[in-house]
C-alpha cells in the first residue's frame, strides 16, 4: 500500500480518493473548502492545511482542480506543491488543462528530481462509482508501469498515450466530442417534437437506438428529468471546447462541429446556465426551436 496524496476533492476527485481509500491506501487530502471533503475524513483520509502539506506527507501526489490557473496555484508558491517535491516522489495531475502549461510543469517537477505524469479520465462520477473510469496517461514510461498499480484502484481501463502532455490532448480531443453529439441528439429529439411525438418517446427510442453512446445514455434523460447533481456543468464543457479549438487553429485541423457546438454553450452561459449540466444546450435549442 502506497503514502498517497490528493488535491482536488470535489464530485469527481472525492470519489476518485474514496476509491484509493477503499483499496487500503493511505491518502493526506487537501481542499479549498475543508466541509466538502468531511465525509473522506470520516471514512479515514488524513488532511493537511495546505497543497505542499500534502506533497510532504505522500510519495505519490494526485490533483484534480478546476482549470490551468488552478493548476498553476496549487503547484507554486509557499503553499504549493512544487518546494515539497524531491527523488522518488511522483506527481499525478488528472485535471483537464492546456497540454503545453502540463509541459512546463513537468520540467519544473523534473527540475526538483521528481516525475509528473498526466492522467485525465473519461467518465462521470457514476462511472467512478460503478468502478468503470478510463484513464489515459502521458509522461516517462517508467513511471507510468510504477504508478500503474495505483491507477488501477480507481479505474480498470489504464492506457499509457505517450509523453507528458499527450494524455491531456487525448482528453480534448474526447471531450470535444460530447457537446457535438449532444447537441445532433438535441435537434433529433426536438424535431420528433415538433412533429407531435411527446419527448419522453423520442428520448426513449433514442435511448433505445444504434445511434446513442455509452456517454449519452448518461446524459440524454436529462432533457427529461434533472438530477440534482450536476456532473459536468456549462463553464466546465466550454473550458475545455476552448481548449480544444485553440489547439485545432494552431494544428491547422478545421473544428466546424466543436465551434457550433462552442457557441450553444456560449447561448446557455447567456441564458443564466452557466452551472447547469451542459445538457442545458438542449433548452437552448428547446428556445430556439419555440418549445
Amino acid at each position: 500500500m502506497a503514502s498517497l496524496g490528493f488535491i482536488g476533492l470535489g464530485v469527481m476527485g472525492g470519489r476518485i480518493a474514496k476509491r484509493l481509500l477503499d483499496a487500503g491506501h493511505t491518502v493526506t487530502g487537501y481542499n479549498r473548502t475543508k466541509a466538502r471533503a468531511q465525509w473522506l475524513l470520516d471514512a479515514g483520509m488524513q488532511w493537511a492545511e495546505t497543497p505542499r502539506a500534502v506533497a510532504e506527507n505522500a510519495a505519490v501526489i494526485f490533483s484534480m482542480v478546476t482549470n490551468t490557473a488552478a493548476v498553476q496555484e496549487i503547484a507554486s508558491g509557499p503553499r504549493g506543491i512544487l518546494d515539497a517535491l524531491g527523488p522518488g516522489k511522483i506527481y499525478v495531475d488528472m485535471s483537464t488543462i492546456n497540454p503545453d502549461v502540463s509541459r512546463e510543469l513537468a520540467e519544473q517537477v523534473a527540475a526538483k528530481g521528481a516525475r509528473m505524469l498526466d492522467a485525465p479520465v473519461s467518465g462521470s462520477a457514476i462511472t467512478i462509482e460503478q468502478g468503470n473510469l478510463s484513464i489515459m496517461v502521458g509522461g516517462d514510461q517508467a513511471t507510468f508501469e510504477q504508478a500503474r498499480p495505483i491507477l488501477l484502484a480507481i479505474g480498470p481501463k489504464v492506457n499509457y498515450v505517450g509523453s507528458n502532455g499527450q494524455a491531456l490532448l487525448m482528453k480534448i480531443a474526447l471531450n470535444l466530442t460530447l457537446p457535438v453529439q449532444f447537441l445532433a441528439f438535441c435537434e433529433g429529439v426536438l424535431l420528433a417534437e415538433k412533429g407531435g411525438i411527446p419527448r419522453e418517446t423520442a428520448v426513449a427510442v433514442f435511448l433505445n437506438s444504434a445511434t446513442v453512446s455509452p456517454a449519452m445514455k448518461f446524459r440524454c434523460p436529462l432533457v427529461v428529468k434533472k438530477e440534482d447533481e450536476v456532473w459536468f456543468n456549462v463553464d466546465m464543457m466550454q473550458k475545455d471546447m476552448l481548449l480544444a479549438l485553440e489547439i485545432g487553429r494552431k494544428s491547422g485541423v478545421p473544428m466546424a462541429s466543436a465551434a457550433l457546438a462552442n457557441e450553444y454553450l456560449t447561448a446557455a452561459r447567456g441564458l443564466g446556465l452557466a452551472e447547469e449540466d451542459f445538457a442545458a444546450i438542449f433548452e437552448v435549442a428547446a428556445r430556439m426551436s419555440g418549445l
